[in-house]
């Protein structure tokens, strides 16, 4: 599974862009019809294109290079515009899966998804999850068969099996 998080994350970036457009045709509209007004027209627009890059371009490449992965070894987190980063979390290290829906989530189908591991790694929480539910129950179903084919680490982080130093 590959997904980035839910588009509900952009409806506010969308009505503000509304906003900024609704505003600056007002502005333009309602300057006088004369010649001299260009350079003030001029001056909306650019103000305009500048705070809808901001308030909508930002968010939505933010949105679009955030990026969740689900294997059948590992769960990845990609974000970053710029920079990147990333943070992977082995199945068979995770030892809590569960999830969290508010009623306007529910309604966008989407929410939050807390994923637990032992150790310095902690918890990860991933917000706007789109299908949380069924990503959840998935990635539940992979975490289980991860571990029954390689096992569980003990609290060193060795997995368990027959010692390679005897």
């Amino acid at each position: 599974m590959r997904f980035h998080p839910h588009g509900k994350t952009l409806v506010r970036p969308a009505a503000l862009l509304l906003m900024i457009i609704a505003a600056a045709v007002i502005l333009a509209i309602f300057l006088p019809g004369n010649p001299a007004a260009w350079p003030v027209r001029l001056l909306i627009g650019a103000a305009a294109l500048v705070a809808a890059v901001v308030c909508f371009g930002v968010p939505f490449l933010k949105w679009r290079t955030t990026t969740y992965e689900l294997t059948n070894r590992r769960l990845r987190l990609r974000e970053g515009i710029v920079t990147r980063s990333g943070r992977d979390f082995p199945l068979n290290r995770i030892s809590d899966v569960s999830f969290q829906q508010g009623l306007i989530d529910r309604l966008f189908g989407c929410g939050r998804l807390i994923v637990e591991s032992p150790g310095e790694q902690g918890q990860l929480v991933l917000t706007e999850i789109p299908e949380v539910r069924r990503v959840q129950g998935t990635l539940f179903q992979l975490v289980d068969d991860e571990v029954n084919r390689v096992g569980r680490p003990d609290q060193q982080g060795y997995l368990p099996g027959p010692d390679p130093y005897p």
